[in-house]
């Protein structure tokens, strides 16, 4: 059975690397900052870090702390595999479909184009939706409890960080924003 903490170090490579070459190329061809320093943000940045280290370290470890068998082994890997796939290409059609308008967290001082088509015609946070699979991924392939408590508290971070841009699209985008609000999920059903 391949080790955990290998499928981790390629899904991170992977994940993080759309991430990091989106930035960089938009920063580049834009020449506007990408990135808002914004609390949600911040805390939220520190908190995805925090629980894909302690993830590489229970991958590492032979007996884990908090560790539970719901179901064998070869379900959870194929279910944990099956959600990475799904992070996966969430992640990349949502960074290829919000094109310039891509940012890390709200810039305050930045008008971006409001984009409502391809997967944001099926959920508003495609992006945030990706980061709930993995954290899901990352609990299933470890059985961890500590994890799926994490992962509870990485959902609500990120459900505050959504507000807040939600905040800000309306104050930008005014009723245009609302319209498609009304009609597009936040997340895919709700």
């Amino acid at each position: 059975m391949i080790k955990i903490w290998i499928i981790l170090l390629v899904h991170q490579i992977l994940f993080q690397g759309m991430f990091v070459t989106k930035n960089i190329l938009l920063a580049k061809k834009t020449g506007k900052q990408i990135r808002g320093h914004n609390k949600e943000a911040n805390i939220s940045i520190i908190f995805f870090a925090g629980f894909i280290a302690l993830s590489f370290y229970f991958g590492l470890k032979t007996q884990p702390f908090a560790t539970f068998e719901l179901v064998n082994t070869w379900v959870s890997t194929g279910a944990g595999l099956l959600l990475l796939l799904l992070n996966l290409g969430i992640s990349a059609t949502s960074l290829i479909h919000l094109k310039d308008s891509w940012r890390v967290g709200v810039v305050e001082n930045q008008k971006t184009k409001l984009v409502t088509t391809g997967i944001y015609r099926f959920t508003r946070n495609p992006y945030f939706v990706s980061y709930f699979l993995m954290f899901l991924a990352y609990t299933a392939l470890l059985q961890n409890i500590l994890l799926l408590g994490l992962a509870i508290i990485g959902f609500i971070l990120i459900h505050q960080m959504i507000r807040k841009e939600e905040t800000f699209l309306i104050n930008l985008h005014g009723k245009n924003y609302l319209a498609y609000k009304n009609r597009v999920p936040r997340y895919f059903i709700f």
